[in-house]
């Protein structure tokens, strides 16, 4: 019986794959037979995904994302040696907490060209003409933030519902190329960073008080890392321009 989720032949670029769900992507692609090209700032943290993920073929491939402009040709660089790519993960990100009467010109257009412009790009990269089979798709992490509202996150939300609104047009545009885009939104998820995160803006009581919003509990990487497998794979083949919510239903609490 063949694997719908079978990922066999495939090159496929993770970014943040030097942690959390990037780390936790790039391992289930590998188990479904990918080649994975591992991209984060730390070489030696994509070492540690290295020894975790199975099959061969895979690389790593430093890079800083906040150089937006140097990204097209990063990729070009890239699939000039792999070949073109057959999918791509877009998980390198910051979460912060920054309140709209905080905010400065400054930390927002840090943030954005962090979470937002360097997804463009990205994407811009991929579109060229040899950087990707026809077929391929490109998911890209936004979440649940930048569905519903939350105080304190303003800033944050913003820049993952920019995610969603790109992909829905950015869509419309690729098609013309057989190439697919999409969103996994994710509530909190049991990750280093979200861990950081907490303590330095929550309490225990307020943890559990969110905790007990989500029905399901948090989630845990591999819960968005199967949403990022399923979207990338052949059984993704119809779907382009949507947002898969993956988030122990607390959207719908």
């Amino acid at each position: 019986m063949v694997n719908p989720l079978d990922m066999q032949g495939r090159m496929v670029l993770v970014t943040g794959a030097s942690s959390g769900l990037g780390r936790e992507t790039a391992i289930l692609l590998s188990e479904l037979n990918a080649r994975v090209a591992l991209s984060g700032r730390s070489r030696e943290r994509l070492e540690e995904t290295l020894s975790q993920m199975s099959g061969e073929g895979h690389r790593i491939e430093p890079f800083d994302l906040n150089e937006t402009d140097a990204i097209p040709d990063w990729i070009k660089r890239i699939t000039a040696e792999t070949g073109p790519l057959g999918g791509l993960v877009h998980s390198a990100g910051v979460v912060t907490t920054i309140p709209v009467q905080a905010a400065t010109t400054a930390r927002i257009e840090s943030l954005m060209r962090t979470n937002v412009t360097s997804a463009i790009m990205l994407v811009k990269g991929f579109r060229r003409p040899g950087c990707a089979l026809g077929g391929s798709g490109i998911v890209l992490f936004s979440s649940v933030m930048g569905i519903i509202g939350s105080p304190g996150v303003s800033i944050y939300a913003a820049s993952k519902a920019a995610l969603i609104g790109f992909a829905r047009s950015a869509a419309l545009e690729l098609a013309a190329s057989g190439l697919r885009i999409n969103c996994v939104a994710p509530a909190v998820v049991e990750t280093e960073m979200a861990r950081r995160a907490a303590e330095m803006t929550q309490t225990q009581e307020q943890h559990e008080a969110m905790e007990r919003l989500h029905p399901l509990g948090f989630g845990r990487p591999r819960d968005v890392a199967h949403a990022a497998a399923f979207l990338l794979a052949g059984t993704g083949r119809w779907i382009t321009g949507t947002t898969l919510v993956v988030d122990g239903g607390y959207s719908a609490a």
